[in-house]
C-alpha cells in the first residue's frame, strides 16, 4: 500500500499493514509524526501539565508551589523533539515501511505522484491500496480585517516561545478553552470570544458552565455571546479586536497576540481526487464506509481527512480496522463489518471517548442527553454531583458533576461526561461500558476500590435505582 501522511495515523495504518504481511510506503512533506507530535495534542498538554500541577497543589493544605514559564516552554520544546522528526523517522524505517519525502497526491488508480522540494516527481504504484491520513487544516473565518494583521492559529501557539502579555482567543472549542487556559496560567492577560452562547459546544451543557467558571477563576476573561466583527493593527505591534454582544453593544479589546481557534477541515486540498472523479461530501470530507473504504476496491481514508470523529486516538482506531481489511481483502479473505466486527469502525458512531484538558477536566463518551433524545431513544438521565471519600481526599474543596445518559428501553448506557479535576483517567471505565453495552444491573457488581474517585459509578447506580 502507499499512504499518504505520515502521522500518528498514517504511522499506524502502514506499521499494521506491514505486521499483517503487505508491503507499505509513506508520504510525508512536513514532519513524520505529524501535528499531534509538533504542533497539537503533545505541546498542549506540555503547555498545560505544569500549570495544572501547581493549580492540583495548591488545593491541598500546607503546600506551597509555583512554574517557570521558560521552564514550561522548554519542556514543551523538548516532548516535541524540538520539531526534529529524526527519531519518528526511525521508527517508521524499523517497522519496514518505506518513507518517501515529498507531498503526495493522487493521479489516477492506485496512483501517486511524489513532489519533493525540489520539484521533482516520483511516481509510486500501489499494488493494493493507497491510503490517505492527511489530517486536517485550520477554518479561518471571513472576518474584516484579519487577513491584514498578524495572527496565531493553534501551530503558533503551541510552539511560542515567549508568553504575550495580552493575548486575544477567538472562538470557545476545544482548543479555545485549552490554550486560554495555558497562557492564563503562565502569565498572560488572556479575553476570550466566543459568538456562541456557551463553550464546548458539542459536550452536556453543564461541561460549558463549569469550564467557563474555571476559566475566570485562572484569569481569563470569558465573553459569552461576542463575535470578533473586525480586526486592525494597533500602536506597534499589538492588534486591536472590535467586538459586538448579544445585545448589539461593541467595543474594543488591544492585545499583543490574537490566536484563531476556530475550527478544522478534512485537508482534502491537492490531493488529486479530481483524477479519480471523486467528490467529498457536504462537510468537505472523503467519505468512507466502516472499513474506512472511500472509491472502488482500493482508495481507503482514515482520520481527520473523513471527518468521521477527528480525534487522534479514533484515527488510530480507523487505521488499525482498515490494515485489517485491507490485507484481508488482499489475502481473499470474508470481512467481518457487521457490528462491532473485526473489520468495521462501529465506535467512530455513538462511541467516540474525549477529553478537554481544561480545568476542571470534562471527559465524555457516546451520546448527550440531547443527541440521544434526537436519535429517538428513551432517554433516562441522571446528573449528580460528584463528591465521595475520594473527591475530598483528593483536594480540598474538590467539585464536579457527572452525566449519565441512560437508553431506558434496554438499561445500558449510552453516554456518559464527567466534569471536575482530573476526570480524565475515569473515562476508559466509561468507554468499556457503552461499548460492551453492559447492563446496569451488571455493572452493580463491579465495586469501586475505596476510596477512589471511581466510587463515583456507585453513586451513580443508587441514584439510577431510586428514581
Amino acid at each position: 500500500m502507499v499512504v499518504i501522511g505520515a502521522g500518528p495515523v498514517g504511522e499506524n495504518v502502514a506499521g499494521y499493514a506491514v505486521q499483517s504481511g503487505l508491503s507499505a510506503a509513506i508520504v510525508e512533506d512536513e514532519l513524520v509524526g505529524g501535528e499531534c507530535s509538533y504542533w497539537a495534542c503533545i505541546p498542549s498538554k506540555a503547555l498545560l501539565r505544569t500549570p495544572q500541577a501547581v493549580a492540583d497543589a495548591r488545593r491541598l493544605p500546607g503546600v506551597d508551589a509555583g512554574s517557570d514559564p521558560a521552564a514550561v516552554l522548554s519542556r514543551r520544546t523538548s516532548l516535541t523533539s524540538d520539531r526534529q522528526d529524526t527519531g519518528q523517522a526511525d521508527w517508521v524505517q524499523g517497522a519496514g515501511v518505506t518513507l518517501l519525502r515529498g507531498r503526495g497526491r493522487l493521479a489516477g488508480e492506485r496512483t501517486v505522484v511524489v513532489a519533493d522540494g525540489s520539484g521533482a516527481e516520483t511516481t509510486v504504484t500501489a499494488r493494493r491500496a493507497v491510503v490517505l491520513a492527511t489530517g486536517s487544516v485550520p477554518v479561518t473565518p471571513p472576518v474584516p480585517g484579519l487577513d491584514s494583521v498578524r495572527h496565531w492559529g493553534s501551530r503558533e501557539a503551541t510552539s511560542a516561545t515567549t508568553v504575550p502579555g495580552r493575548l486575544g482567543v477567538l472562538g470557545g472549542g476545544v482548543v479555545g478553552c485549552e490554550l486560554a487556559l495555558a497562557f492564563a496560567r503562565l502569565g498572560s492577560r488572556v479575553t476570550l470570544l466566543n459568538r456562541g452562547d456557551r463553550l464546548l459546544p458539542n459536550a452536556e451543557p453543564v461541561a460549558s458552565d463549569q469550564v467557563a467558571a474555571g476559566l475566570a477563576e485562572a484569569g481569563v476573561d470569558v465573553r459569552l455571546g461576542t463575535g470578533l466583527d473586525e480586526v486592525s493593527a494597533g500602536a506597534g505591534d499589538t492588534v486591536v479586536l472590535y467586538t459586538g454582544g448579544a445585545a448589539g453593544s461593541g467595543g474594543t479589546v488591544e492585545v499583543d497576540e490574537l490566536l484563531v481557534a476556530t475550527g478544522r477541515r478534512p485537508a482534502v486540498d491537492g490531493l488529486g481526487l479530481d483524477t479519480i472523479g471523486l467528490d467529498t461530501g457536504e462537510k468537505g470530507a472523503v467519505v468512507v464506509d466502516d472499513t474506512g473504504l472511500a472509491h472502488g476496491d482500493w482508495l481507503y481514508a482514515v482520520g481527520d481527512v473523513n471527518g468521521r470523529a477527528p480525534l487522534t486516538h479514533q484515527g488510530k482506531y480507523q487505521a488499525r480496522i482498515a490494515a485489517h481489511a485491507i490485507a484481508a481483502r488482499a489475502a481473499g479473505r470474508e470481512l467481518d463489518t457487521a457490528a462491532w466486527g473485526e473489520d468495521a469502525a462501529t465506535a467512530d458512531h455513538h462511541a467516540v471517548p474525549q477529553v478537554v484538558f481544561t480545568d476542571p477536566e470534562v471527559a465524555w463518551v457516546g451520546r448527550t442527553a440531547a443527541a440521544a433524545r434526537a436519535d429517538g431513544l428513551d432517554v433516562h438521565v441522571v446528573d449528580m454531583d460528584m463528591a465521595n471519600a475520594g473527591t475530598a481526599l483528593t483536594a480540598d474543596g474538590w467539585s464536579g458533576r457527572v452525566v449519565a445518559v441512560v437508553d431506558a428501553d434496554r438499561d445500558v448506557l449510552v453516554g456518559v461526561t464527567f466534569v471536575g479535576p482530573g476526570v480524565a483517567e475515569l473515562l476508559h471505565a466509561a468507554t468499556v461500558a457503552v461499548v460492551g453495552e453492559v447492563p446496569l444491573g451488571r455493572l452493580w457488581h463491579a465495586v469501586p476500590a475505596f476510596p477512589t474517585i471511581s466510587e463515583v459509578w456507585l453513586r451513580l447506580l443508587e441514584a439510577y435505582r431510586q428514581e
